[in-house]
Parts: C-alpha cells; sequence; structure tokens
C-alpha cells in the first residue's frame, strides 16, 4: 500500500475508551493480543529501536507525600532508613549527564522527592535543564505538583519532559496515596500539556490492583486531550518498610499484557519498559519488546532503587538484534 493510503487508513487516535472496552483487550488471548499490538507498533515505528533515558536522583528523602510504593517519603523514614540528601550541584549534575550520554542514553531525566518544588529550588533545577540541554541531551523532570508561573520557567529554560504518573485507577488510588488527590495530578498534566511541554505520565503495576484497575489506569491515560508522548510502565519495586512491600506477586504475563494493550490504545506513544525490569527474565523482557515496549531507563540505578545493568542491556540489546535510538 503506497504511504499516502496507509496514512489515509490509519484509525484516528481515540480519546473516548471505556473501561470496559479495555478491560475486554486484556481478555484477548495472549497471543492475539501480541499480534495486534505488534501490528500497531510497526505502524508508527521501527521494531528493532530502543529509546534509552537515564533518570538521576537530584534530591533524595524528605517527601511529605505517603506513596505507599516511595522508600523516599517522610511517613516511611524510620522504617526505610533512607538518609535524606539536599538538592545536587549543578556540576555534580553534569557529571551524570555526560556519562549517561556517553553510555548511550539520548535523554536525561532528574527526579526530586518534593511535594512540589519552592521557586529557590527551582532556579537551581532550571540551571541543570539549560545545561543538560546544551550537551545535545533531550531532558525531563519529576518534581512533584506546580503552580502555573512554574510550569513557564520549565518550558523557557526549554524543558523537553516532564513526569508525573497517575499511579494507578482512580478507585484504587486511596489504597496508594492519600496526600495528593486524583485530580491534583491530572491538574499538573494540564499545566504541563497546555504549556506545550512533552507529558510522560504512567502508572505502576503490582500494588494489589485488579485487572480493571489497570484498565482504568490506561483508559484515563488514554482519554487525556492528547496521548502522552511517553507512558512509562513500572512494575512494583518492594522496598522493605513500605506499605506496599508485601504486595502479591504480579504474573509477568499479565505486566506483558498491560504492555500490549497501552501500546494498542496510544499507538503514537513511547510505551517505556521501566522500574522492575531488574527482577525479570530476559526472555521478559523480550516479550515486552514485543508487545510494543520501545523505551528504557538505562543505568544502574532508578532514584533508590537497583536498575538492569548498563552492560547486561548492551547483550540483551545486541542478542535481540535491537539498536538504541541515535
Amino acid at each position: 500500500m503506497p504511504q499516502a493510503a496507509q496514512r489515509q487508513a490509519e484509525p484516528t487516535l481515540r480519546h473516548d475508551w471505556k473501561v470496559a472496552e479495555v478491560e475486554q483487550l486484556f481478555n484477548t488471548p495472549f497471543m492475539e493480543l501480541l499480534f495486534q499490538a505488534q501490528q500497531v507498533h510497526r505502524r508508527h515505528f521501527d521494531p528493532s529501536v530502543i529509546q534509552a533515558s537515564s533518570l538521576l536522583n537530584i534530591k533524595t528523602g524528605g517527601c511529605a507525600e505517603n506513596c505507599g510504593y516511595c522508600s523516599q517519603s517522610a511517613h516511611h523514614e524510620k522504617k526505610v532508613k533512607l538518609e535524606r540528601d539536599t538538592l545536587m550541584e549543578v556540576d555534580a549534575v553534569l557529571v551524570e549527564a555526560r556519562k549517561a550520554r556517553d553510555g548511550g542514553a539520548t535523554r536525561f531525566c532528574m527526579g526530586a522527592a518534593w511535594r512540589n518544588p519552592r521557586d529557590e529550588q527551582l532556579d537551581a533545577v532550571l540551571e541543570m535543564i539549560r545545561q543538560v540541554k546544551d550537551m545535545g541531551l533531550e531532558t525531563c523532570v519529576t518534581l512533584g505538583m506546580l503552580t502555573a508561573e512554574q510550569v513557564t520557567k520549565l518550558k523557557d529554560a526549554g524543558l523537553d519532559y516532564y513526569n508525573h504518573n497517575l499511579d494507578t485507577s482512580r478507585e484504587y488510588y486511596d489504597k496508594v496515596v492519600t496526600t495528593r488527590t486524583y485530580d491534583e495530578r491530572l491538574d499538573t498534566l494540564a499545566a504541563v500539556r497546555q504549556a506545550g511541554i512533552n507529558v510522560c505520565a504512567g502508572g505502576i503495576m503490582g500494588m494489589g490492583e485488579s485487572r480493571t484497575d489497570r484498565a482504568a489506569l490506561l483508559a484515563e491515560l488514554a482519554n487525556l486531550p492528547e496521548h502522552p508522548q511517553s507512558v512509562p510502565i513500572n512494575l512494583l519495586v518492594k522496598v522493605p518498610g513500605t506499605p506496599l512491600a508485601d504486595s502479591p506477586d504480579l504474573d509477568v504475563f499479565e505486566f506483558i499484557r498491560t504492555i500490549a494493550v497501552a501500546r494498542i490504545i496510544m499507538p503514537q506513544s513511547y510505551v517505556r519498559l521501566s522500574a522492575g525490569r531488574q527482577n525479570m527474565h530476559d526472555e521478559a523482557q523480550a516479550l515486552c519488546f514485543l508487545a510494543g515496549a520501545n523505551s528504557i531507563f538505562y543505568g544502574d540505578r532508578l532514584l533508590t532503587t537497583d536498575n538492569a545493568t548498563i552492560s547486561h542491556d548492551r547483550d540483551l540489546f545486541r542478542r535481540l538484534d535491537l539498536t538504541p535510538a541515535a
């Protein structure tokens, strides 16, 4: 089919998904679901190319939120025993950004454990963004909730992506966090989107939620006015001392189903295989890529938890004939 005709044949991106429709996709026989997801993936992306992002914790611990999965919450400090650190110096961040770039990452993500940043804290982050961009890297930050004025400053500094996950469904949300409402998360995403900054928003699987909750989360993301440009799908990393540390294990095939459904209903988004990879066999990761995941977090650490090592990822890419995005 000629390219022009193929573009005309593409279905219109939907923003009206019903949870029952998304759950029906989850219920599709596994092999058929992966086949559908791979077809969608190939219409929009090169299936042999993987985008690699690096994530650095630029301020550790002491967060006022009580997210049940997070080691950095001040509510869990006595049990987790994570030492607080102040905001990193700009020069120290740049050292890590160079390492990430030289290691093959094309996007550098910076995370700070804040409920919402103060303006003077944001000023230092703005300088980090400007200088990291000067290295030729895409920039992403996750800083908590923002005011409209702060969003404007981030846009003016040249920020490419803002990460703010919804975590789970609206119905299950209060089982995970109670210090911030679901609508407050959506308000931050709306402000970022309206400023013209790319949205990075996804969730965490394996926190005790049901399949219906997973379907509802993906429907919520797909029904935003624009699909998030990046959709991180995380598998819960069970940090001892956090309230969700004893959550039942999620079947890996259910996780892969989630990747596939995200690909089908958000066909033009980068679907990122995120936290939890260090506990996955290579075969499971390969199925995630087959299901439509085309982005990973690259580096030995993700905020405060371990990640698959760079050497292991390079070997896995070689074995799967995958090429990191230039």
